[in-house]
C-alpha cells in the first residue's frame, strides 16, 4: 500500500509510561532528531516524585511532550496531537488532554485484566470502544521488541525494556525523522554493553522498518525545518543553559567558579553539568546541607572566587540567614533558585513561580538583593551572564529564578559569538585607598565607589588590605562593628541605595504594541515574568489574529524594576499579570506603582494554557469596549 504523505505545521506528540519505560530518554531522543531536522521545538518532561512509584499506577506515570514545528513555536502545547501510551495507567492519566480525533499508538503487552483494575478500568478500553472517537492503533510493541531482538540473549525483562526504542523508531518513521543521531547516540550510550547496544539499536530499526511495511498507517506526516537566522544551533535545556553561563561569565571576568550545593529537584542538573568542567577553572562542592553549600559559595566569594550555589524554594529558605550575611558583607554571590510546587516539599518534580516574594522579602532585616528571571531554556544563559555582572559589580547577592518547566524543558539555542559579550571586571582592590590622620595609607573596606556605592573586594593576604568582616553592623568605611543607631540607619539606606542604583544598568522595558488598522493601540496590557512568556507570547498572537488589540511585555529584572515601568503601566486601561503562583508580582506592582492590577493566577503545577489564558484575553478585552461604549 502506497502511504500518503501529508504536510503539518506542527505536532505535538505525548511519549507516556511507567517512570522505567524510558519515556524522558524516548522524547528527549525525538527532540534532539527534529532539532538537527531544522525544526522549531518545545519541551515539556513530566515525571513522578517518587524515586520508584508502584509500576502500572497513576502516581507512576512519566511523560515527555514535544512540540516542534515549520514555524517559531512559544510553547510545549497545551494538548497532545499524538499520545504514546505504554500501558493502561499511561492511556488514563493522559487521554483527557487529547482532543478528539487525535492518534493514539498504545502497547497492548500491559493491558492486562491486572493492569487494567490498578488504575480503574472496568473493561479494556483498547477493545471496548471507548476510544471511537480516536485514531487508535493497538500494538503488540513488547511482543515485537522481544522477538526482534532475542538474536542477544537476554531475557525478556531486558530485552523488553527496548520497547521505548521500537515506538521511537516508529514514531521516527511516521514523521519523517531521521535516525543516524539516535543511531549513534545508543552505540555511544552501550558501548560498554554490546548486547544492551545492539538490542537497542535493533529495537529502533525494527519499529522503523514496521512502520514501512505495515499496512496499519494510511497517512505519514512531514513537518519542514523552521525558517532562523543563519548561525550555529544546538538543542538546551534551562539548567544545561544555566551552566554554561555561569562558566561563561566566569571566564569573562577570569575569575575562578565554585558552586556550593545540596541536590534537590529540580536544580540537581546544574551541579552535575557543572562538575564536568573543571577544565575550565570550576570547582564543585556537593555539600551535606543547603546550609554548607550557601556557606561555601560565600566563603569562596571572600577569597576572591565567583561563589555560586544552587537550589529550589526549600533550600532558598535555609539558605535566607547566609544570603543575609552576603548582603551585610557586600560580596558577590549568585543564587539560583530553580522553583517547584511548594509549600514544604509540595510538588517536587512540576513547576510554579511562588517564590517571588521569599526572593524579595524573606530575609530577616533590610536585606535587598537584586532579583532577575529567566523566560526561557535558552535564556538561562544570558539571565547567567547578568547576574554574575550585577553582582560583581554592586558586591552584592544576586537571586536568579528559573523553574521546573524552564530547566527540565528544551529549546534550540543560538549559539553566541563569545567575543561579542562583554568582559566583566572585578576590580579587586590592591593597594590602600585612604590617608588617615597620621599621612599613613589605610585600608577602609566600606569605602564606596561614588557611583555604585560598591565597597572594595579585597582578596585576603593582599599586602596592607587586612580587613574585618562579619555579620554584625558595620561602622561606615572602616568596617568595624558598629551599634551606632545613626550610623545604622545610614548603612541601611546605603545598602537599598546600592540595589536601587543598578536600575541605571537596566535597559528600559520594551512594549510590544503595534498599532491597529486605524492607528489606535491597544488598551490591555499582558505583562509577565519567568516562564510565562511562552504562554503570553502565543496567546497574544492568536487575541491579534483573531481580529483584536492587546500588548505585551517581559520582565527580566524584578527588583529593581525598570525605570519606565510606572509610566508604562499607567498608560494602559487593563493591566493583566499571569502568574503561576496567587498574584505575588501583581502584589508587588500595585503596591509599588499603585495601578490597579489584575492577577491572572494559576497554580496546578503545569504551565499556564495558551488557549485558556488566549480565551479569557479576549473575554477581557470584550468586556472592556462594552464597559466603554
Amino acid at each position: 500500500m502506497t502511504q500518503q504523505v501529508q504536510t503539518l505545521d506542527r505536532v505535538v506528540i505525548r511519549f507516556a509510561g511507567d517512570s522505567g519505560d524510558g519515556m524522558q530518554l524516548t522524547g528527549d531522543r525525538f527532540t534532539a532528531d527534529s532539532a538537527v531536522f531544522g525544526n522549531d521545538i518545545s519541551t515539556l518532561p513530566n515525571f513522578p516524585a517518587e524515586i520508584r512509584a508502584p509500576q502500572g499506577t497513576l502516581p507512576g506515570v512519566s511523560s515527555f511532550q514535544l512540540h516542534f514545528a515549520n514555524y517559531d513555536i512559544m510553547t510545549p502545547g497545551d494538548r497532545p496531537d499524538v499520545l504514546v501510551a505504554m500501558n493502561p495507567a499511561a492511556l488514563k492519566a493522559n487521554i483527557a488532554d487529547l482532543p478528539r480525533g487525535g492518534l493514539i499508538i498504545a502497547d497492548t503487552a500491559d493491558f492486562t485484566k491486572r493492569n487494567l483494575a490498578k488504575v480503574g478500568y472496568d473493561a479494556d478500553p483498547l477493545t471496548d470502544g471507548s476510544l471511537a472517537d480516536y485514531q487508535l492503533h493497538a500494538l503488540d510493541l513488547t511482543g515485537m521488541t522481544v522477538e526482534a531482538v532475542k538474536e542477544f540473549g537476554l531475557t525478556r525483562k531486558d530485552a523488553a525494556r527496548a520497547k521505548n526504542m521500537f515506538a521511537l523508531g516508529l514514531l521516527s518513521w511516521l514523521y519523517h525523522r531521521p535516525t543516524e543521531g539516535t543511531i549513534n547516540f545508543l552505540g555511544a550510550k552501550f558501548a560498554s554493553k554490546p548486547a544492551i547496544r545492539d538490542a537497542n539499536i535493533t529495537a529502533f530499526k525494527t519499529g522503523y522498518n514496521f512502520g514501512e511495511t505495515t499496512e496499519v498507517f494510511a497517512v505519514t506526516y512531514e513537518v519542514a525545518p523552521a525558517p532562523m537566522p543563519a548561525g550555529q544551533y544546538r538543542q538546551i535545556s534551562g539548567n544545561l543553559a544555566l551552566a554554561y553561563g555561569l562558566i561563561t561569565a566566569a571566564r569573562k571576568a577570569e575569575l575562578p567558579l565554585f558552586l556550593g550545593s545540596y541536590p534537590i529537584t529540580p536544580a540537581s542538573d546544574v551541579l552535575h553539568e557543572l562538575s564536568k568542567h573543571k577544565r575550565f577553572g570550576v570547582t564543585t562542592f556537593q555539600a551535606e546541607d543547603e546550609i554548607a553549600g550557601v556557606g561555601a559559595a560565600l566563603g569562596a566569594s571572600f577569597a576572591g572566587h565567583l561563589g555560586v550555589t544552587t537550589t529550589s524554594g526549600p533550600g532558598v529558605a535555609l539558605k535566607a540567614e547566609t544570603i543575609g550575611l552576603a548582603v551585610m558583607t557586600e560580596l558577590p554571590l549568585i543564587v539560583c533558585d530553580i522553583q517547584r510546587a511548594g509549600p514544604s516539599t509540595g510538588m517536587p518534580t512540576k513547576t510554579e513561580q511562588a517564590d517571588l516574594l521569599q526572593v524579595m522579602y524573606g530575609r530577616n532585616g533590610e536585606a535587598p538583593v537584586p532579583v532577575l528571571a529567566a523566560q526561557s531554556p535558552a535564556d538561562c544563559f544570558a539571565t547567567a551572564i547578568e547576574a554574575v555582572r550585577i553582582a560583581v559589580k554592586y558586591r552584592t547577592p544576586v537571586i536568579v529564578l528559573s523553574d521546573g518547566y524552564i530547566a527540565n524543558g528544551a529549546e534550540p539555542w543560538h549559539v553566541p559569538d563569545l567575543s561579542s559579550i562583554p568582559p566583566i571586571d572585578p576590580e579587586f582592590a590592591t593597594a590602600p585607598n585612604s590617608t588617615n590622620k597620621a599621612g599613613k595609607d589605610e585600608f577602609l573596606p566600606y569605602l564606596r565607589d561614588p557611583e555604585t556605592l560598591a565597597r572594595p573586594w579585597a582578596k585576603p593576604g593582599t599586602a596592607g588590605l587586612q580587613h574585618r568582616i562579619g555579620g554584625i553592623e558595620k561602622a561606615k568605611n572602616t568596617g568595624a562593628v558598629s551599634y551606632d543607631p545613626a550610623n545604622h540607619d545610614e548603612m541601611v539606606r546605603t545598602r537599598q541605595a546600592k540595589i536601587d542604583g543598578i536600575v541605571r544598568d537596566i535597559p528600559d522595558l520594551v512594549v510590544d504594541d503595534p498599532a491597529g488598522p486605524d492607528g489606535t493601540h491597544a488598551r490591555v496590557l499582558v505583562l509577565g515574568w519567568g516562564s510565562t512568556y511562552g504562554p503570553i507570547v502565543a496567546a497574544v498572537r492568536r487575541v491579534r489574529k483573531a481580529g483584536r488589540q492587546v500588548a505585551y511585555t517581559h520582565l527580566r529584572h524584578l527588583n529593581p524594576f525598570p525605570a519606565n515601568l510606572g509610566a508604562i503601566l499607567r498608560s494602559y486601561d487593563r493591566v493583566i499579570v499571569p502568574e503561576m503562583n496567587l498574584g505575588q508580582l501583581a502584589m508587588m506592582l500595585r503596591a509599588k506603582f499603585l495601578v490597579d492590577v489584575h492577577s491572572y493566577s494559576r497554580v496546578r503545577g503545569l504551565p499556564i494554557s495558551l488557549s485558556e489564558l488566549a480565551r479569557d484575553l479576549e473575554t477581557e478585552i470584550d468586556s472592556l469596549e462594552v464597559t466603554s461604549s
